[in-house]
């Protein structure tokens, strides 16, 4: 048989038949005086075999092992572990739909989506509760950056302080301001006089549980350099002092 027929009658593509003979796993023929290469009847039994051990699962190297062990000894133990990550895949498949159920029963997916069930029951509570300033939307894209990165405790702590904060009406009415005088400081300058007000502002209605556990923060921290170049200048400073603020306890 030629390539052609050869991967013709197995089911496969002439340049599939050459990338086995590149890796090793389907032997070459010797070309004829024609210059055509052979094969074999034995050739598309291996061809077919790889086809079927490939539509398992199975990665080329976990086939070559397969095929070097004339016994089949190594099969039994290639295909109970490809079984038990079938059934891991399957469990992760499992928790990501019932996760998705848990999305597709909020009333209303928030723009930030998707966050997880309760950050998204949060943002609805917000959005009821808070204004809907840029400086608010903002702080939800930042929450549901803390959530994603976030360790389960430190999901929960989260949720349950920012939880807190939207449950009392004093706390929402010194954030609606905060929001409001930050959205205010949009096209100012960091040495505005406002800046000072809209960090005590700030302060009032964030919670000192949102800062590290050593309480200490670092202007030099990557993810903090990060967050103030993402606002404008007056805003990056108002949230810089923000920050002191609750830091030094003042």
């Amino acid at each position: 048989m030629r390539i052609g027929e050869l991967a013709e009658a197995v089911g496969v593509t002439t340049r599939t038949v050459r990338h086995y003979h590149h890796l090793g796993l389907l032997p070459e023929p010797e070309r004829r005086a024609n210059g055509y290469r052979d094969y074999s009847l034995r050739h598309a039994v291996t061809l077919a075999r790889i086809r079927r051990l490939t539509e398992l699962g199975l990665g080329l190297a976990e086939v070559r092992d397969v095929l070097a062990d004339d016994a089949g000894k190594d099969l039994v133990e290639v295909l109970t572990e490809l079984d038990e990550d079938l059934a891991r895949q399957e469990r992760a498949i499992r928790e990501r739909r019932a996760r998705l159920r848990e999305l597709l029963d909020v009333e209303e997916l928030p723009a930030e989506g998707p966050v997880s069930p309760e950050l998204a029951a949060l943002f609805a509570r917000t959005a009821a509760e808070l204004s809907d300033s840029p400086m608010a939307a903002r702080d939800r894209e930042v929450l549901a950056l803390i959530e994603t990165a976030a360790s389960p405790e430190e999901r929960e702590r989260l949720l349950t302080v920012v939880g807190a904060v939207v449950a009392s009406p004093e706390a929402v009415a010194h954030a609606n301001e905060a929001y409001a005088l930050l959205d205010a400081l949009a096209d100012a300058g960091p040495d505005d006089p406002r800046v000072e007000t809209a960090a005590r502002r700030l302060a009032e209605c964030t919670p000192r549980e949102l800062l590290p556990e050593a309480g200490v923060v670092d202007d030099d921290n990557s993810f903090l350099r990060a967050l103030y170049a993402d606002f404008a200048p007056a805003q990056a400073e108002a949230i810089r002092r923000t920050l002191r603020i609750l830091a030094e306890g003042t």
